[in-house]
């Protein structure tokens, strides 16, 4: 299986190096982008979704058909919150795919366990909202009634604490010279998740883009990498 996939890397570099990039779109017919819309497309990503930039990456590594400052994309640290055995399982625990029995039998499946049937018991205890006790206030009451004060009580002029008597020049607050530095403690409830850096280059082979992965546990050591 090596020796085929390295054939099949040394035919794919051999077809690039001889063979001109594409400058004439064939998206609509063949599913394929030419270097110039790969370059717009990827223009519009950094544009839409600022976590993607582009790079230029080594000068040793630059192909010519694409501009030195725009070789591929990339994002940075996405957080992969769940693994995909947790989410197998419980797909597996809700129930996998079930068929779907109606009367039209069109053979529809519910891909998380047969749905829970609902009789419109929920709908009919829902409170009404003409019984429910705002609408029984008919008048809007002010913060000094609500709380039982008086509607003209006096507020204190903020002049007078600009007397000399108000300040307190020896607060103890004011005068601290020590400082605590707060350390991350071993043991915390602070989720740490696994993240992965997604690249995007453009194959000049397949005339795609291809999306690369490089992940990361949750101390941050790099894992493998894969390309898709």
């Amino acid at each position: 299986m090596m020796v085929l996939s390295q054939l099949h890397g040394a035919f794919k570099d051999t077809v690039e190096r001889i063979t001109s990039p594409r400058t004439v779109s064939a998206f609509k017919e063949k599913g394929v982008l030419s270097v110039s819309e790969f370059v717009i497309a990827g223009d519009n990503l950094v544009s839409k979704c600022p976590t993607w930039s582009w790079e230029s990456g080594e000068s040793s590594k630059r192909k010519s058909y694409l501009p030195s400052d725009k070789q591929f994309l990339i994002t940075r640290n996405v957080p992969c919150l769940r693994r995909a055995a947790s989410i197998e399982e419980e797909y597996e625990a809700a129930g996998g795919e079930v068929l779907l029995d109606n009367e039209d039998n069109d053979g529809w499946l519910a891909t998380h366990g047969k749905p829970k049937e609902n009789n419109g018991a929920e709908d009919d205890n829902l409170p009404s909202i003409d019984a429910s006790e705002i609408n029984k206030k008919n008048t809007i009451q002010s913060i000094p009634s609500y709380f039982g004060g008086e509607e003209e009580e006096d507020i204190p002029d903020m002049g007078e604490y600009e007397e000399a008597d108000n300040l307190i020049e020896t607060d103890p607050a004011t005068l601290q010279t020590t400082y605590l530095v707060a350390n991350e403690p071993d043991d915390d409830n602070i989720l740490r998740t696994r993240t992965y850096d997604v690249s995007i280059t453009y194959d000049k082979y397949y005339q795609t883009p291809r999306v690369w992965l490089t992940g990361y546990d949750e101390k941050s050591h790099i894992g493998r990498g894969m390309g898709i």
